[in-house]
């Protein structure tokens, strides 16, 4: 880091941002789809409904309305009425993703289409929300149960998706950004990434994790490992596919994250996990052993627990190797189980703008443990003081991917009014350098890039330019600092150039 009278430049200015799940204004959809210059809706309440408003005008010849990200809190246990939606889109299918990117609501035409009905059984890996007639209401959790209309969507032209990484990279470079990782990548996805780097469309260096699906995974390794050559071929230094993803649970706000407790609203469930744990352990061995880094998504308890198991399991079996292993989330976790994050090696990827008491958090996630158990989320500073390496993202577009309004969460542990005064679970807290570090040299050390952590000559010349340092100023100031510049390779991505940042 320099200083520059009173202003930081901090070197490797880069963030997990995982670019995934989804369709959003900037943003590369899952599953391919994606509508940067589409037609949106969100949603808002009033009186006991939820109403849906336009924002844009509807292009005449979208056959699908596709939307995020709508706030789960706004409905009572997060569960949105087709017929809400009907409202605003009688006409033709709608579908939206909730923030959480776990669930979606649709209106009644998108049910027709996707032949979601009465008799139509929960799969698997999901579940339909029903009214009290066995009827679907028009809310569909996790995996395959979003899936049953997410399949019917139209496939988006590669133009367009080279587009919204363009459209995306402004929005990174303006908020400091040079590196993301784009945590859920199925086939699909790899064209329009390469295309993008042929094109020098890519403002921002890019690591693809491709999703290993618990029903497929063994057929899936030969085709991993040839997009990662097809990748390195390219001869990119923007882009690279050394990461595979693993999901193990849900989210604890739609009661899908797998807990080791029953959920108290639910007493006879413990969530939704979606691997076997010993069918995890063994795709994380052979993933392991192929040379990927492994990337686990564990928001509960008992999914951070099969995580680390999994990841236990291949350094018991594999030879010892670099392999950096994440799990990212980590927003309940067993105390007995935080000493496991040292000895495995394992980074510990937050969201720190989760960790504040906002309506997800008092409406819908607290209701559902115990207080004892709701005290224990999102262990920063325990895992900080055991020595486990931290790094911080967003899981974009789930929340704001403005690293500092997540530093200021993280040293705060409040909303942005100010709520608690003293801080939610504030023996969590970090101090802003710790913070400043996870958003810098803990990605960087995540994204096997270390050589791009100091300010030196010769060095890589990934940089951002900040208006204040947030080690020095008012904690409730610090998203308020502005983005001055960015560079990428020592090229400029952003410059302020009429003052606001």
């Amino acid at each position: 880091m320099a200083r520059v009278a009173g202003e930081l430049i901090v070197a490797a200015a880069a963030a997990p941002l995982t670019v995934m799940a989804g369709v959003a204004p900037v943003a590369i959809g899952m599953a391919g789809q994606a509508a940067p210059l589409g037609y949106l809706i969100s949603g808002g309440v009033r009186g006991r409904g939820v109403r849906a408003r336009r924002r844009a005008r509807r292009p005449p010849d979208e056959e699908w309305i596709v939307g995020a990200s709508y706030d789960p809190a706004l409905a009572p246990d997060g569960e949105f009425d087709a017929r809400w939606l009907d409202a605003a889109v009688p006409d033709r299918p709608a579908v939206l993703r909730a923030d959480d990117y776990h669930t979606v609501w649709c209106n009644t035409e998108a049910l027709r289409r996707a032949g979601v009905d009465g008799t139509t059984p929960d799969p698997p890996l999901g579940r339909i929300v029903r009214r009290p007639d066995g009827t679907p209401m028009g809310t569909l959790r996790e995996w395959h149960a979003c899936d049953l209309v997410l399949d019917r969507l139209p496939a988006r032209p590669v133009d367009e998706l080279v587009q919204a990484l363009r459209v995306a990279g402004a929005h990174y470079a303006r908020a400091g950004l040079t590196w993301v990782q784009d945590a859920w990548v199925e086939p699909e996805m790899v064209r329009p990434y390469l295309e993008a780097a042929r094109r020098d469309a890519l403002a921002f260096r890019v690591n693809l994790a491709q999703r290993a699906d618990p029903d497929r995974w063994r057929a899936q390794r030969a085709p991993f490992a040839a997009v990662r050559r097809r990748v390195e071929a390219a001869g990119s230094a923007l882009l690279s596919a050394r990461t595979v993803k693993f999901f193990c649970d849900g989210v604890i706000e739609g009661g899908t994250a797998a807990v080791l407790a029953p959920y108290r609203d639910t007493p006879h469930t413990c969530g939704m996990p979606v691997w076997p744990a010993a069918e995890l352990a063994a795709a994380v061995r052979a993933f392991d052993a192929d040379g990927f880094q492994v990337h686990l998504h564990a928001i509960g308890d008992a999914g951070v627990r099969t995580a680390l198991d999994g990841i236990a399991a291949a350094v018991a079996a594999n030879l010892a190797w670099d392999r950096r292993p994440v799990i990212t989330h980590v927003q309940l976790a067993d105390p007995v189980d935080l000493p496991r994050f040292t000895a495995l090696g394992v980074i510990a990827n937050f969201e720190p703008l989760w960790a504040q008491l906002d309506p997800i958090q008092a409406e819908l996630s607290i209701p559902r443990l115990s207080a004892e158990r709701a005290a224990l989320q999102y262990p920063m500073g325990d895992l900080a003081r055991s020595g486990t390496r931290l790094s911080f993202g967003s899981d974009w577009p789930v929340s704001s991917h403005e690293p500092l309004a997540g530093i200021q969460v993280a040293v705060t542990r409040r909303t942005f009014d100010g709520e608690p005064r003293d801080g939610w679970t504030a023996h969590q807290r970090l101090t802003a350098g710790q913070a400043l570090d996870a958003y810098t040299s803990g990605v960087a050390h995540q994204a096997y890039a270390d050589d791009r952590t100091r300010l030196a000559p010769g060095a890589s010349a990934d940089l951002v330019w900040l208006s204040d340092d947030p080690r020095t100023v008012d904690p409730m100031r610090i998203r308020h600092i502005r983005v001055l510049g960015t560079w990428l390779a020592g090229r400029p991505t952003y410059r302020d150039t009429d003052g606001t940042g």
